[in-house]
């Protein structure tokens, strides 16, 4: 076994992923409750109790809603970084001291086979970072939550083998969609989330000859649809010379089901 991962859940309600090294076994966020997150990892084919511990990129609620129950129920570790920490800590519970480490913005942590190199993103939260995962020369990447994509984060995600990523909203759904205009202002803010166009386009910039798997994430259950996500971008990602379906794989994420379990 290599460098293996599922997406447990994403989009607006919740968000979680699974990933697995032959040492080490990681959950990385935990926003829905833990009953739903025990079914999600046995669906992957994972036993809660086999986990190394918890890493977490922001305090939003669909990041962090079953930190507390999970940390508690299984002892885990649990990683974020100081800011993160103190704007969570009241949202979950109490954690014993012995459970909580430190896993600085911008910086790399080793946990056995696994090398895992946080970055910054601009999003609404306290100090929320993301994550690329390095095993064996695999790159698999973590990037959602972000009002853009900033030269720092297509600097270390740059031809990621696998890429787990924002395609938050279709602009023409959110702008005539139901939402109050501050929340719409917000999401279409530096600091809020990505639109399929503009993920698209980023994408386009990191692609390199080692990316064969992209998972659009973190999808808005209002203002997007999987098809008009997938569309999109392999829409522009054509226009640009990226073969979709060729060298290159589109895949769908869910706000209730695992991916299948990929081994890079």
């Amino acid at each position: 076994m290599g460098l293996a991962f599922s997406v447990l859940a994403s989009g607006s309600s919740g968000n979680a992923m699974y990933i697995e090294t032959p040492k080490v076994k990681l959950l990385i966020d935990a926003g829905l409750s833990g009953k739903k997150l025990e079914q999600l990892l046995t669906k992957a084919a994972c036993d809660p109790s086999e986990l190394d511990g918890i890493i977490v990129t922001h305090e939003h609620s669909d990041h962090i809603k079953g930190l507390g129950v999970m940390a508690r129920r299984y002892k885990l570790p649990v990683y974020a970084n100081e800011k993160t920490w103190a704007a969570m800590e009241p949202l979950v519970g109490t954690i014993a001291a012995d459970q909580k480490f430190h896993f600085s913005q911008s910086s790399t942590k080793t946990f056995s086979d696994l090398d895992i190199q946080s970055f910054p993103v601009s999003h609404d939260a306290a100090d929320p970072m993301f994550f690329a995962f390095h095993h064996e020369g695999r790159k698999l990447v973590l990037a959602t939550d972000m009002g853009y994509v900033s030269d720092t984060v297509k600097g270390v995600i740059q031809n990621a083998d696998m890429m787990v990523f924002e395609s938050n909203h279709d602009m023409n759904m959110l702008r005539m969609g139901r939402y109050p205009w501050s929340v719409k202002r917000r999401i279409l803010g530096d600091s809020g989330h990505v639109s399929n166009e503009d993920a698209a386009y980023a994408l386009c910039d990191v692609i390199g000859e080692r990316t064969k798997r992209i998972y659009l994430a973190h999808l808005s259950k209002d203002n997007n649809m999987k098809e008009l996500a997938r569309m999109t971008a392999e829409q522009i990602l054509k226009e640009k010379g990226h073969g979709v379906g060729e060298s290159v794989h589109l895949f769908d994420t869910d706000p209730v089901n695992p991916t299948s379990i990929v081994t890079l």
